[in-house]
């Protein structure tokens, strides 16, 4: 097979770049400025939708209309509803319900599933894990191998612990808990609906529905003496 010089791969890709944008164009799609934007020709985008620099979109990703893709998002293979904001956000192999937002700088692995009016904030990383319409996760969080029901509201700092060195275990959050800030929820566990977990909580067991647990250790100060020792308080 004779091989094709680099610069004639060059001028090939960008010929096909050009055309597949100007079939989006056509379909409606708007993309204001093509800079770093890179659709493969499986790739499927609604009428309406708002494509901003940096996007890439490849494998058989699908994505509804009246959205808005980046700056800077990354989708293989994922399916996105209608009327979603994706803004610096790497996904693969996931599923966005309608009108979710995400971003920026949120990674969606694969197995990841977003019902609809989910919102994600920054720095937040999911796997393989299925989140509930109307759920919030703000910032700075780890989500894997887990069920989040409807309507949880996530503090910064969640992480769950889902790997005990040999195997992963899933973590079940009920419709409409609480997780307090910089919480761990050491899985296997369940928190139940309505349930709430202190900030600074470590949960190694299950919480009961309507619940408020706390696992923390009680807060001790030592003040220094005038002597120069430590009094307890």
């Amino acid at each position: 097979m004779k091989k094709i010089p680099t610069n004639e791969l060059e001028v090939l890709s960008a010929g096909r770049r050009r055309k597949i944008l100007r079939r989006l164009r056509r379909d409606g799609v708007s993309i204001p400025c093509a800079d770093g934007v890179i659709i493969g020709a499986a790739v499927s985008v609604g009428a309406g939708t708002l494509i901003l620099p940096g996007t890439l979109l490849q494998g058989e990703t699908t994505v509804g209309g009246h959205c808005v893709l980046g700056p800077n998002t990354w989708l293989r293979d994922c399916s996105v509803g209608e009327g979603c904001v994706l803004n610096s956000v790497h996904g693969e192999a996931s599923v966005v319900g309608d009108g979710a937002q995400l971003g920026p700088f949120v990674r969606l692995r694969p197995g990841t599933v977003l019902e609809k009016e989910v919102r994600v904030g920054n720095f937040v990383e999911i796997k393989n894990a299925a989140v509930g319409a109307g759920t919030k996760i703000a910032h700075l969080s780890y989500i894997g191998d887990a069920a989040l029901g409807r309507d949880v509201n996530v503090g910064c700092g969640l992480a769950t612990a889902n790997y005990d060195g040999r195997h992963k275990h899933r973590t079940v959050v009920g419709d409409g808990a609480f997780i307090g800030c910089h919480n761990s929820l050491v899985a296997p566990v369940t928190v139940g609906a309505g349930a709430y977990t202190a900030a600074g909580s470590t949960i190694t067991e299950d919480v009961p529905p309507g619940a408020l647990a706390i696992a923390r250790a009680r807060q001790e100060n030592k003040l220094r003496a005038k002597n120069g020792g430590d009094e307890g308080s």
